[in-house]
């Protein structure tokens, strides 16, 4: 475990395979909670070596440049997780952000505060110019999340992405670094 920035609340860090218990536990506890939100999942994919293979496959794509994946620590546990996906750099500069919570903890400020500091890191130390966000329009609580931060919205994305078996549509949200402007 590698803190990466330390908050008011939580720590940030970068995990390795020697984390792997927590994330399962994580994953688990939120299984019903993120399971409307997500990809569809097979068993597999609770599974204590499953996780372990995607954590070595981050550290790979993170030390290449391509991501940049923490996990919010609190209390001693693992509440959730933040990634900055399909990092482009050249001319665009720009990634994906995606993000989840533990079910039992929101609406306490704790992914706003996360998602400060890493927004925070992303254009102050990875020179990033563009984070784009795209949630499902039933996704309140998410779109709320980066309304906060003064993302705004450059459109809709029909039949974006592929959750939980359905074609959702997507609103396409975008925080750009102005500084760099």
């Amino acid at each position: 475990m590698k803190l990466l920035v330390k908050t008011e609340r939580m720590s940030l860090v970068l995990l390795n395979q020697s984390s792997v218990d927590l994330v399962l536990d994580y994953v688990i506890r939120n299984r019903a909670f993120l399971e409307p939100w997500e990809l569809e999942r097979n068993e597999t994919y609770f599974t204590k070596e499953y996780q372990a293979e995607q954590l070595e496959q981050e550290a790979i794509k993170i030390g290449e440049g391509q991501m940049l994946k923490v996990w919010l620590l609190f209390e001693e546990r693992i509440v959730g997780s933040i990634a900055l996906n399909n990092i482009v750099r050249g001319a665009f500069q720009s990634c994906h952000l995606g993000y989840r919570m533990d079910g039992k903890l929101l609406n306490r400020g704790l992914m706003t505060e996360g998602l400060k500091a890493i927004i925070g890191y992303a254009f102050d130390e990875m020179n990033l110019h563009r984070i784009e966000a795209n949630i499902m329009p039933r996704n309140a609580a998410s779109l709320k999340v980066v309304e906060k931060l003064d993302f705004y919205e450059e459109g809709l994305a029909l039949k974006y992405l592929q959750i939980h078996g359905v074609w959702e549509d997507h609103i396409h949200m975008v925080l750009r670094n102005t500084a760099m402007e």
